[in-house]
């Protein structure tokens, strides 16, 4: 049987990112199904397999709406040159076959940034011109006859796409991002101290783990005044270019000493399995990796009510919501965290909550979709 051609369309594939992680995980998981697997990226930095066919598409850019225009435009000539049986893109380019929300609702995003702004700058985001180009090619994307189905990592995000865009909800699937649950475990005693050692923590400290880069979206600033008003430490894992100013925030709060800026870290494995929780309070995320990783490293997740992560959270027994501005909340469930996380009923309830989003699970998933679609 003659494989069927799959596009999948991301414009820059970065390791660290969580949306070229479900790229590449779905491309492991898909590997051995009768596909001929393509991706089209203007920059490909990952690994490759010998049936796994990448397509640099890079074209000339001046800005950020050129850069976007001038992907989209060039990646939709290359996938109608290619005739692909199916496309599916996690940028927003009308006139694939599915798209994968895996970037949530730019309207939605905005609406929770601007909660951080005076009155008057709100009125300039959303009059900005490359916001305003965002959501424009948002809408004409879903508008797009050419678009069979939409993939949203979270009912979060299923229910803002139906209620801005009209989308009928049959055409929208769920299929949660899958977790290598023997690659990321709980650290033993052992390795756990080794590992604080490394990082210059006390044995006994009650430690949290932040995970992401760009500190104002995925809530630093909350998390760091949070921190403050308890005896916790945390290991920041990611990268911002205003890290001075978070670092000035928890110097004036006077917590700098338990923060470790690690910075972007290829492998985040074992800082989850130096900590005691993950501490996210992001302002809006569709459905980030990290949590699941977290949680299959034995951690409770705090985090907000503006993440679709927040599905697999139940408030007390594997971890804590709250709004992603609400310090008090934010303090109050850290401090209701056990003070040990491995051996602990809260870690024990958040591994055993991501067990069944394994690889295989998206295959499968992932496989009826496009069976259907091609049927």
């Amino acid at each position: 049987m003659t494989p069927f051609r799959l596009a999948i369309v991301r414009q820059k594939y970065r390791p660290d990112g969580g949306a070229e992680r479900f790229v590449a995980r779905a491309l492991d998981a898909l590997d051995n199904q009768n596909l001929d697997l393509n991706v089209i990226t203007r920059e490909w930095q990952g690994d490759t397999r010998p049936n796994w066919h990448i397509h640099l598409c890079n074209p000339v850019k001046w800005g950020r709406i050129s850069r976007e225009r001038g992907f989209a435009e060039a990646a939709r000539a290359l996938w109608q040159r290619e005739k692909f049986d199916l496309v599916q893109s996690h940028e927003r380019i009308a006139g694939c076959d599915i798209y994968r929300a895996g970037d949530g609702v730019h309207r939605r995003w905005l609406l929770q940034r601007a909660r951080l702004l005076p009155v008057w700058r709100r009125k300039l985001l959303f009059s900005d011109r490359y916001h305003r180009y965002v959501m424009c090619a948002e809408r004409a994307m879903y508008a797009a006859p050419e678009l069979k189905a939409v993939i949203c990592n979270a009912e979060m995000i299923k229910r803002e796409i139906v209620a801005d865009f009209g989308v009928p909800p049959e055409k929208i699937s769920v299929i949660y991002n899958a977790i290598d649950s023997e690659k990321f475990v709980p650290a033993d005693e052992a390795v756990r101290q080794t590992l604080r050692q490394q990082l210059s923590l006390p044995a006994s400290a009650h430690c949290l783990i932040f995970v992401g880069s760009g500190f104002e979206r995925k809530g630093l600033a909350a998390a760091i005044q949070a921190l403050a008003a308890t005896d916790s430490y945390l290991i920041v894992v990611g990268k911002d270019k205003d890290e001075k100013h978070y670092r000035a925030l928890a110097q004036s709060l006077g917590c700098l000493n338990r923060l470790r800026f690690l910075g972007v870290q290829k492998q985040t494995l074992p800082f989850y399995q130096a900590a005691d929780a993950l501490l996210l309070p992001t302002l809006y995320d569709p459905f980030p990796n990290v949590i699941l990783e977290a949680m299959a490293c034995g951690l409770p997740v705090i985090t907000s009510n503006t993440c679709g992560g927040a599905e697999f959270i139940r408030q007390g027994e594997n971890g804590f919501v709250c709004d992603a501005l609400d310090v008090a909340a934010l303090v109050e469930a850290i401090r209701a965290l056990p003070a040990c996380a491995p051996g602990s009923a809260m870690g024990e309830a958040a591994r055993q909550r991501i067990l069944p989003a394994t690889p295989a699970a998206l295959s499968a998933q992932l496989i009826s979709l496009y069976s259907r679609l091609l049927d």
